[in-house]
């Protein structure tokens, strides 16, 4: 039976979106492509109608995820309004809902070019659009703070997901919030 191409469409879609929360529960190796079709609802034969390769999988679903946040017409995101958003027990919690960069940040290193060259295109946008609003009297400056910033953010999350001890959880993103605070949220 033939589909048409809004069902094609819609089933690549379905496919990235699967692929997507499955990379950044498990991460790249503790996902099959056999799981990801079945969690798209779809077979395991239809997967090389839409990747080459599991490796192009990932490079398109890494595409997929951060492509809404390099949009033109973005709009600029003061970094403590995404800051109070991204440290949050909400976000530390729903890592399949979550930044890519904390979850899949070491594992993307020994990924494809593909996969790293759209990692990098978001960590530049990012940084661009956080230097429009970070302190700083220079460009130089607000550019340092907000790669600052954003590494910062990162980093926060990746350690409140990994240590066993829900107090420090907690106080790893409630510390880098106010430490944020007390380095970008007021004018210098």
């Amino acid at each position: 039976m033939k589909i048409t191409r809004e069902q094609v469409a819609e089933n690549r879609q379905a496919i990235l979106d699967a692929a997507a929360t499955l990379f950044r529960e498990r991460g790249f190796e503790g996902v099959t492509v056999a799981e990801v079709m079945k969690a798209a609802g779809l077979t395991h034969g239809g997967f090389y109608g839409h990747f080459a390769s599991k490796d192009d999988l990932i490079a398109q679903t890494c595409t997929h995820v951060l492509t809404p946040f390099r949009a033109e017409d973005a709009p600029v995101v003061g970094i403590m309004d995404f800051a109070a958003n991204y440290l949050s027990d909400q976000h530390r919690d729903n890592p399949g809902e979550g930044c890519i960069f904390p979850s899949l940040g070491t594992e993307a290193v020994r990924s494809s070019d593909a996969t790293r060259h759209a990692l990098t295109e978001n960590v530049k946008y990012r940084i661009e659009n956080f230097a429009q609003t970070a302190q700083g009297k220079t460009a130089a400056e607000r550019r340092q703070a907000a790669t600052g910033a954003w590494a910062t953010m990162v980093g926060a999350v990746m350690l409140s997901r990994l240590v066993d001890d829900s107090a420090l959880s907690e106080q790893v993103l409630a510390d880098t919030l106010a430490w944020l605070d007390k380095t970008q949220g007021r004018p210098a």
